[in-house]
């Protein structure tokens, strides 16, 4: 019998329509282009801005352009998983939320939470059930409205983050494409190194824990930067030996987009060149379980059946992983 395999036939993209740029984060916290530039790479950030808006309502955007793109009808739809951080609330779960404002009925949903390292542990989960043979499609999200938890008045941190979303179509195959392999671990004693330290069921929100800020990111730079740098290289070089990929023969790395440095060292450890990395932190910055989904939308076009591609990202936890898939579609045919 031959083997089911899960390949993305389908991804669409979502980014809110206002543009923070360094030189407006400047008149915000004590900063400037150059440093931003310098430590980060990211130039400008979009942020949700609006009443009541929230992450499901980039989700649902990013989704609603999947389905009419790949003309899919909501009906059609068995699952859909969302990887935030940043959910609409504690419960119910923000893929209910995105799937009810896509109008997917036929389905169930729920959501993953791995820092930014959930959008290749939720994927790995979709290709798991379209692998099963029980599910014929399903929808993966990455989703987060980081601007509702940054501190804009910590420089360290603000500079990072944005909003956006985007949404893959995962279809089983029995071709000789899709996604072949996965490497996923975590370290839970990085935790004190990057987390938020009030609104769970630990330290649950007060007026003390409003006042102190302890409802935004904390993270300890230089411990985040060490870590990310040798893990998320490890693991993309642990997936290129295991399949024999010599660094001309991948396509495509696709990294997380938390830092610039980090990315530029993952590449030189993989041997690979700049030419063969997706980057676009400069444009988006770093919107967590988002980026990677974000650069393959950007790139489609340049997408050919056949290219050898790694996906690899690193996150709180700590959390970190890779996934190695031969993309399955001409990019082209979706413009």
């Amino acid at each position: 019998m031959q083997k089911i395999r899960a390949a993305i036939t389908g991804i669409h993209g979502y980014v809110p329509d206002y543009i923070l740029t360094n030189q407006e984060l400047s008149t915000m916290v004590d900063t400037n282009d150059e440093w931003i530039t310098t430590r980060t790479g990211i130039k400008t950030r979009h942020i949700l801005k609006g009443e009541g808006k929230g992450t499901s309502d980039m989700g649902a955007e990013a989704v609603k352009g999947l389905l009419k793109k790949t003309n899919t009808h909501p009906d059609e739809i068995d699952l859909l998983i969302c990887a935030t951080v940043t959910p609409d609330m504690q419960f119910p779960a923000t893929a209910n939320i995105i799937a009810d404002k896509a109008g997917i009925k036929n389905a169930f949903h729920f959501d993953m939470n791995a820092a930014c390292s959930g959008q290749i542990y939720a994927l790995t989960t979709a290709a798991m059930y379209i692998e099963s043979g029980n599910y014929k499609k399903v929808i993966f999200v990455g989703a987060d409205k980081m601007s509702s938890i940054v501190d804009y008045t910590d420089r360290t941190t603000c500079v990072i983050f944005g909003d956006a979303a985007g949404a893959m179509l995962i279809e089983p195959t029995f071709e000789d494409v899709g996604i072949i392999d996965s490497i996923h671990q975590s370290d839970g004693s990085g935790r004190i190194h990057l987390h938020q330290k009030a609104g769970g069921s630990v330290k649950p929100a007060s007026h003390e824990t409003v006042d102190a800020r302890e409802h935004f990111i904390y993270q300890e730079g230089q411990a985040v930067f060490k870590f990310a740098v040798s893990r998320m290289a490890d693991v993309s070089v642990e997936m290129m030996k295991k399949h024999n990929i010599r660094p001309e023969e991948l396509a495509w790395l696709v990294p997380h987009q938390a830092n610039l440095r980090i990315i530029e060292a993952t590449a030189r450890r993989m041997g690979i060149n700049k030419d063969q990395v997706m980057i676009n932190i400069q444009k988006y910055g770093n919107t967590t379980s988002a980026t990677i989904p974000l650069c393959l939308w950007e790139w489609e076009d340049q997408l050919k059946k056949g290219d050898n591609i790694i996906l690899a990202a690193f996150g709180g936890g700590f959390t970190w992983g890779s996934i190695y898939l031969k993309w399955a579609y001409d990019g082209k045919r979706n413009q």
